[in-house]
């Protein structure tokens, strides 16, 4: 089988590793930097090239798209979509992940709890904001942000004020949540494959911060899901259109409660943490779809 796995930087961990298991599973597979890749659209001949080839012959698509490059990244996928190349992410569910209001407002058609979130271009009613998500303290989020960044508690007026007017004169979208004291720090990364769960963490946030990303500095605890964590997480990523996603939930009095769902989750962190062979499950999973 032809694998074409697209990404920015052959080195990066996730790639090696999925690189590494698809060719122990005698594929042929192999790396393109997408931003080098252009797209030529013609009559009935939706081709994609780089340094100057067409690239055809190809049995699948592992897509590796950064969180910089998500509209790019999502044209190229499209248009191999056009050729009925299959993928492991599609086009429209990568754009979906990385929009977090668009994420969340598909998942309210689900039975999965989540943090009540706010979101509005109207911030003269700045407290009954703050009094729609608990009070203080609560979460701001940019839409388009990952890894932890663009991630704050915000603990009295004054900051809010602040932060909400920086990014509007920014121009940058965010969402408000209600913040959930009971996690303390952590929160849950549950990997999905297909319709199954194969590797899950905690994630316990340094001392000092609320944000539990391993970027952050959080740590990984391996651990084990409850049958309702196990559910959330599954349902999430197949309403989302995902056939592998890294689920986050946070653990709380109400339940899990959703908080993200990532198209393109990290493998470092899940393998080195439980010691599972993830990349390998992926392999397996993309034998299965194509």
């Amino acid at each position: 089988m032809n694998v074409l796995i697209l990404s920015r930087n052959k080195r990066l961990y996730s790639t090696q590793r999925l690189f590494e298991e698809a060719q122990f599973a005698k594929h042929n597979a192999a790396i393109v930097d997408y931003m080098h890749c252009n797209i030529i659209s013609e009559k009935e001949n939706p081709v994609v090239y780089y340094n100057g080839q067409s690239l055809r012959f190809i049995d699948v698509l592992v897509p590796r798209i950064g969180s910089s490059f998500t509209f790019y990244g999502s044209a190229l996928i499209r248009q191999f979509e056009m050729q009925n190349i299959p993928t492991l992410v599609k086009s429209q569910a990568l754009l979906t992940a990385r929009d977090k209001l668009h994420c969340l407002q598909v998942l309210t058609k689900i039975d999965v709890g989540m943090p009540k979130t706010y979101f509005t271009h109207y911030f003269y009613n700045i407290d009954e904001i703050i009094t729609a998500v608990g009070g203080f303290p609560f979460v701001m989020k940019q839409l388009e942000g990952t890894q932890g960044y663009g991630v704050f508690l915000i603990k009295d007026r004054k900051q809010a004020g602040e932060i909400i007017n920086a990014h509007q004169s920014a121009n940058k979208r965010f969402i408000i949540q209600e913040f959930i004291a009971e996690s303390k720090g952590a929160d849950i990364r549950a990997i999905v494959v297909g319709d199954k769960v194969v590797a899950a963490m905690k994630r316990q946030a340094k001392k000092g911060d609320f944000r539990s990303n391993l970027h952050q500095g959080g740590k990984g605890i391996n651990i084990k899901l409850s049958e309702e964590e196990r559910q959330v997480a599954i349902k999430s990523a197949q309403a989302m259109g995902l056939e592998v996603a890294g689920v986050d939930m946070l653990q709380s009095k109400r339940g899990p409660l959703l908080i993200e769902v990532n198209a393109s989750p990290g493998l470092e962190g899940i393998e080195k943490t439980t010691n599972i062979n993830v990349a390998k499950k992926i392999i397996k999973h993309i034998e299965k779809i194509t």
